[in-house]
């Protein structure tokens, strides 16, 4: 069964850092594109980071660039975001996601980061305070 962990969500104050981990089972992620989507209370749910880690291919929202880096640990079958500066605006519960895209595809993870994804785990929220 397709499973989506994440954790390292918590409160934080502006210009702190998290390190958010989605550990993924039943897959292997090098056969998945991998994505980081937030919502915030009221707003739309938007992918702000997203990862192809067999093609070494990422994808990050402009919002993010410079402040968010996505990798893959491949031996843990897990892929993590670190959050550096962050900003009160970053405030949202983050859920990792997946889908299936075979290696050597040449598909750009940009489309799925944009589109939403086919499988999903329970968010962790990140909170800044100001």
């Amino acid at each position: 069964e397709v499973q989506l962990q994440a954790s390292g969500g918590g409160l934080v104050q502006a210009g702190g850092s998290l390190r958010l981990s989605c550990a993924a089972s039943g897959f292997t992620i090098d056969d998945y594109a991998i994505g980081w989507f937030r919502q915030a209370p009221g707003r739309e749910r938007v992918g702000v980071s997203c990862i192809h880690s067999a093609d070494g291919n990422t994808y990050y929202s402009e919002s993010v660039k410079g402040r968010f880096r996505i990798s893959s640990d491949n031996a843990n079958n897990t892929v993590h975001l670190q959050i550096d500066s962050l900003k009160p605006e970053d405030t949202a519960v983050y859920h990792c996601a997946a889908s299936p895209v075979p290696r050597g595809s040449g598909f750009t993870v940009k489309v799925l980061c944009y589109n939403g994804m086919d499988y999903w785990g329970k968010g962790t929220q990140v909170t800044v305070s100001s």
